[in-house]
């Protein structure tokens, strides 16, 4: 079981703290690889990969990281340099799971160095900005754990110590205990909400796995957009049900709630076949925290739970929603069909519950008639209807029969 833990940080200010770390990993049986991505210092021992190794990673030397004139300019060429070599490692086999260490600065570059990892391999962070707003939802790898530093700003302590102790068992335990992914069937990956509001996947999930795919559901909200996002542009999927779009509402109006700016991109980037649909298009969610921004502090609002509430987009809004979709999908390499209900995006806009909008309904529909280029199927029913799952299906049986999916 023995698995090898790849140790990031800056080995110069951080050397008791990461060494420590070092020999808990040791001593609960693992093994490891050290990096050092000091800049100005060294370390009391030499490290398996030394800052001259990271720099060299991305052609230059620690002169050059000294000389780029401050502190982020160099420690942005050692992040270049180590989310390489993190990369490479991998690849070739020698270390199982990675764990770096850091105040913003190493948090900055150990973030770089958790995306250059696939999904499936352990990614921790023990960082004093831990959970941070500081930190952007888009430079969160998808199955990313992080541990706050507690303590730990400068020397060894019984309390950082608690932090750190259990990093080193999080991330070894993590390596041992992973199922990575493995793709034995064509994996479709899902876009939804919760059932509440979106119930198509429990219409869908069955007969695509009849159909010998795996499917894979993802939550839209925010952090949900980014994982598919993140794995689109992998090409780890093999086609796309894109059929959730509310995070490119949020983020058209200014909320934290959102899949980041290349949602409805990456698919299409890699020409991975894309079924969509406006799913959920008809709602702006904003984290219960956030400030509502003024042009919205009129509407009605819909506290979900203490970390989302929900209003909804006015007509006009909607149509610019379309038009930005409509633009998304026009870049795609792939092939995309979009799937248009008639008679509602989401279950509280049926006539008779809170965001029954005929009005903006209509808007929508006249823009997706208007806006979108790609080819479209309009159905006459509920996005919740069996009509429209049946509508989905359609399109993506006609991809397998004419070969351009294949189970």
């Amino acid at each position: 079981m023995d698995k090898t833990i790849l140790v990031i940080g800056t080995y110069d200010t951080k050397d008791q703290e990461l060494h420590y770390m070092c020999d808990r990993i040791r001593a609960l049986g693992g093994q490891v690889v050290s990096m050092d991505v000091s800049v100005l210092g060294d370390p009391s021992q030499p490290t398996d990969i030394s800052k001259h190794d990271v720099t060299a990673a991305v052609g230059k030397t620690i002169q050059d990281a000294i000389d780029a004139g401050d502190e982020n300019g160099a420690m942005q060429i050692m992040a270049a340099g180590a989310a390489k070599l993190t990369a490479q490692l991998h690849a070739e086999g020698r270390i199982d799971a990675m764990v770096g260490l850091g105040g913003t600065m190493g948090t900055d570059l150990v973030l770089d160095c958790a995306q250059a990892l696939p999904l499936g391999v352990p990614k921790y962070v023990v960082s004093t900005v831990s959970f941070s707003p500081l930190i952007p939802a888009d430079r969160l790898s998808p199955d990313i754990q992080m541990i706050l530093w507690a303590g730990g700003l400068y020397g060894l302590n019984s309390v950082c110590k608690s932090s750190l102790s259990q990093a080193a068992g999080a991330v070894l335990g993590a390596a041992q205990a992973v199922e990575a992914p493995v793709r034995s069937r064509p994996v479709i990956g899902m876009m939804s909400l919760g059932s509440s509001c979106l119930r198509y996947m429990k219409l869908l999930r069955d007969p695509l796995e009849a159909r010998g795919f795996e499917v894979a559901v993802f939550h839209a909200t925010g952090m949900g957009g980014m994982a598919f996002e993140a794995l689109a542009k992998q090409g780890y999927f093999a086609a796309v049900l894109d059929l959730a779009l509310p995070e490119l509402g949020n983020l058209m109006v200014g909320s934290v709630v959102n899949g980041g700016p290349d949602r409805l991109t990456n698919a299409g980037a890699a020409g991975v076949p894309q079924i969509v649909a406006p799913g959920c298009a008809d709602l702006i969610d904003f984290a219960g925290w956030q400030e509502i921004p003024a042009a919205y502090a009129d509407r009605p609002f819909h506290a979900h739970n203490r970390l989302i509430k929900s209003s909804g987009l006015s007509p006009d809004e909607r149509r610019a929603l379309i038009r930005d979709i409509a633009a998304r999908l026009a870049t795609a390499r792939g092939p995309v069909h979009f799937v248009m209900p008639l008679q509602g995006v989401e279950e509280w806009d049926r006539e008779g519950e809170p965001a029954h909008d005929p009005e903006g309904l209509a808007a929508m529909i006249d823009e997706v008639r208007a806006a979108i280029t790609v080819p479209c199927t309009e159905v006459d029913a509920h996005i919740n209807d069996q009509a429209f799952s049946d509508a989905v299906l359609a399109v993506l049986d006609g991809w397998i029969a004419d070969g351009t999916l294949k189970v």
